[in-house]
């Protein structure tokens, strides 16, 4: 890795994908209505274990919405309200989780340094 900390780079490229991945779900919701619309995901989780797996820096990641098949409605929309809100819930528990890992890593760090 070329980070000097792995773990904190690991943490903040999670941290990206899962902001992306929020975007992705509230364009979702935002067009929910639109006519012809298949809805969008981004599953950073698997883009990040397979830098992992490549030994590729977790900064170079790049993460990237696929249209989604799925049952469409009437209108030729694939798009849930209810499954979009239950995922950006989801989604929103998995930032704020990476953002206390982040904060206890470097809580971690300044103990260490004698800085707290």
């Amino acid at each position: 890795m070329s980070s000097l900390d792995g773990t904190q780079a690991i943490v903040e490229a999670a941290m990206r994908g899962a902001w992306q991945r929020q975007t992705v779900l509230t364009e979702n919701i935002a067009n929910a209505e639109t006519p012809g619309y298949h809805r969008q995901e981004l599953d950073f989780q698997s883009a990040l274990q397979a830098a992992a797996t490549n030994e590729e820096s977790p900064e170079q990641v790049t993460f990237a919405a696929e249209t989604q098949a799925g049952v469409d409605s009437p209108n030729g929309n694939g798009v849930s309200i209810d499954a979009e809100s239950a995922s950006l819930a989801e989604n929103g528990l998995t930032y704020e989780a990476l953002s206390q890992i982040l904060s206890a890593h470097n809580e971690t760090l300044r103990s260490a340094m004698g800085l707290s």
